[in-house]
């Protein structure tokens, strides 16, 4: 396997393009596994609480609420772009906002709404896709688009399609991975062909997105005061915690400021 040579910003597709069918049918295929914490997912239940915390930690302090709170997001409007099985829709619901969950994969939604269903949560899960809700004029306090971006052709007219979804004084979330060879080499040859930990093919090196490319796709649809923090993986611990190092993983918040 050779190594990748860096490069500008990756090109889109073919066209302006948001979606990618092979990597939807690619989740599609296995729908079953979302909720397995030791299957193909597992990655995702791992890097779960640190995700989970930046999100509400994001929120509590840009909606003044209280950081202690057993449901801290009551009141506050959510969409998780991108869900799959729901491992962050069904959280936010328990953290007390109002969710609506959607993805384009219809096996995914299923797999999504019978897990929720029996455990009483009220999730609008809907198969859909970004643009189909911004052509609703819908919008959210709370946008989180996790793991997403790095799988879609054009990440710039993606990524404003989901801020179009923000509420002014509202906050979008995203997580992704950097375009670094350490992210090449921890990421793809690491977790999917040494350790085995995601099927080989999830990632295309060429679509991760740096860092600065991201803050600049988030201020050109709107957006401010970007914030990033990284996840790390420790081996000895077997646990993901949030730090400053985003050379692999890493999260972004940015918000809406209120209409003048």
């Amino acid at each position: 396997m050779t190594a990748p040579q860096q490069s500008g910003a990756p090109k889109s597709g073919a066209g302006d393009q948001t979606l990618d069918s092979e990597e939807v049918e690619r989740f599609s295929r296995l729908a079953s596994e979302w909720w397995n914490p030791t299957g193909k997912f597992r990655p995702l239940h791992q890097i779960g609480p640190p995700r989970l915390s930046f999100i509400r930690d994001s929120a509590v302090a840009q909606f003044g609420r209280d950081a202690k709170a057993l449901r801290p997001l009551s009141g506050l409007t959510a969409i998780d772009i991108g869900c799959g099985g729901g491992l962050v829709a069904e959280p936010l619901a328990r953290m007390g906002a109002t969710v609506t969950a959607i993805d384009p994969s219809e096996r995914n939604i299923a797999i999504a709404k019978s897990h929720a269903e029996p455990q009483g949560l009220t999730i609008d899960y809907r198969a859909a896709r970004v643009e189909d809700l911004v052509a609703e004029r819908r919008s959210f306090d709370i946008v989180a688009c996790l793991e997403v971006v790095e799988h879609v052709p054009d990440p710039a007219r993606f990524v404003a399609e989901c801020v179009a979804l923000v509420a002014p004084g509202g906050i979008a979330v995203f997580s992704t991975l950097n375009r670094t060879l350490k992210a090449w080499a921890l990421a793809i040859v690491g977790a999917e062909y040494v350790l085995g930990w995601l099927p080989r093919g999830t990632h295309q090196w060429d679509r991760f997105i740096t860092p600065e490319e991201l803050g600049q796709y988030v201020r050109a649809a709107g957006l401010a005061d970007t914030h990033f923090e990284g996840i790390t993986y420790n081996p000895l611990q077997d646990v993901w915690t949030r730090n400053p190092d985003t050379g692999v993983n890493y999260l972004m918040s940015a918000r809406k400021r209120h209409s003048a």
